[in-house]
């Protein structure tokens, strides 16, 4: 049985890749949330998501055809609606066979594009109606700069409290671009605040003369969110321009994740820095990678994690809000965010 740390979050949009790896009349197969879905895009562009298994007999369906009705099986030629899923041929069928082929049916997931990822929805009911998809602020309907996507060889959760962890950066993050010389402890002081299905770190000013912020203009300030079930915003804003981060985790299975991270701007004449930007970005989600695999040497061990103080505060709110969000679905009533405003203060 699954413990409540262990369990997957429904009713949620969840981020299953980039937009831009899934072209016209192609689809392909993936494992999301433990679950196997198939995720394709028809030739006019549409998105659909489908349940990868032919209930006939087992064939994966991303091994079959995308044809004008729909997805048909390699095996024996059965054919399902992109839509809903519903069986529209088995050639093996005589004419004039009774079967009702229209109630075989695989599950269907709503699925979309938004803000340069493929998103698909996993309601707690096939049928469940979904909610908005998450939109990092101030950047609706735009297509990311850059985005990376990489596997996390560990629980989504690990992932979750690993990214959002406020302490690790001076021992994990260690390239000469980020940080060099001697390691020097810093107070930092951040007011948080509850936020929709999460918390943030209230907007706070940020010094306008470093030289990354001053193309922004002046009165540069940032904000930064965390909503469940992985979802985290940093907005990035001054006189002028804006820029922001949209990090998804989403859980392949009990063992591994995807971390997209996309980075948004409206700096004219930065595009020119996107090729560096893409390199320095998977380096730097590489080494949160990197910590997370070899920190699975000792959770096999069951070790159990200790929090204490400030600087996992959030790692504490995150679990707190996933024990309230699953409590709510299994009673039935409206998610309560037990997150309270606080000031914390931590050194890094």
């Amino acid at each position: 049985m699954q413990s409540e740390r262990d369990e997957y979050l429904t009713n949620f949009w969840y981020a299953a890749m980039p937009a831009h790896k899934l072209k016209p009349g192609k689809m392909r197969g993936m494992t999301l949330l433990g679950a196997p879905v198939l995720v394709g895009r028809r030739k006019d562009g549409s998105l659909f998501a489908l349940h990868d298994v032919c209930p006939h007999r087992a064939m994966p369906l991303h091994h079959g055809h995308m044809l004008p009705e729909g997805v048909e099986c390699c095996y024996h030629g059965w054919t399902f609606d992109y839509d809903d899923g519903r069986c529209v041929c088995i050639p093996a069928l005589p004419e004039g066979d009774p079967t009702e082929i229209e109630k075989v049916r695989v599950r269907s997931y709503p699925c979309r594009e938004s803000q340069g990822l493929v998103w698909v929805h996993f309601g707690a009911k096939p049928d469940a109606a979904p909610g908005p998809i998450p939109q990092l602020p101030g950047f609706e309907g735009a297509t990311p700069k850059v985005t990376v996507s990489q596997i996390f060889s560990c629980n989504a959760m690990w992932a979750v409290i690993g990214l959002m962890d406020p302490a690790h950066g001076g021992y994990v993050h260690t390239s000469w671009w980020w940080r060099t010389g001697k390691r020097v402890l810093r107070e930092k002081k951040k007011q948080y605040e509850p936020s929709e299905l999460g918390f943030k770190m209230a907007r706070f000013p940020l010094k306008s003369s470093a030289r990354p912020y001053k193309v922004l203009g002046s009165d540069v300030s940032t904000e930064i969110r965390f909503q469940l079930p992985g979802v985290r915003f940093e907005i990035v804003e001054g006189s002028k321009h804006r820029a922001g981060g949209l990090t998804t985790i989403t859980p392949i299975d009990e063992n591994s994740c995807t971390v997209n991270q996309c980075l948004f701007w409206t700096v004219p004449g930065l595009d020119i820095l996107r090729p560096l930007a893409h390199v320095l970005v998977h380096q730097f989600l590489g080494q949160d990678r990197t910590a997370a695999i070899k920190q699975q040497e000792g959770l096999k061990f069951g070790n159990k994690m200790m929090f204490l103080g400030d600087a996992d505060q959030e790692a504490k709110w995150y679990f707190a809000l996933k024990r309230e969000w699953l409590e709510a679905e299994r009673e039935n009533r409206p998610f309560r965010n037990p997150v309270q405003p606080k000031m914390l203060h931590w050194r890094s």
